[in-house]
């Protein structure tokens, strides 16, 4: 006797909604996630070298 495998009725699996939305264009400037790395890297640095050298 062989065995099949039964189907379960979910719901079916797609991920054409999220492709969509992503794959649409906005207007207005784009920032590469370097720059957004970088400027945060300076930011935390700046904020060591504030508290080490001003003291409050």
């Amino acid at each position: 006797m062989s065995k099949k495998r039964r189907e379960s009725a979910g719901m079916p699996q797609s991920s054409a909604g999220l492709m969509r939305f992503f794959q649409d264009e906005t207007a207005g400037f784009k920032i590469p996630p370097e720059y957004v790395i970088g400027a945060s890297l300076l930011l935390v640095a700046a904020v060591i070298l504030a508290r080490v050298f001003v003291p409050l």
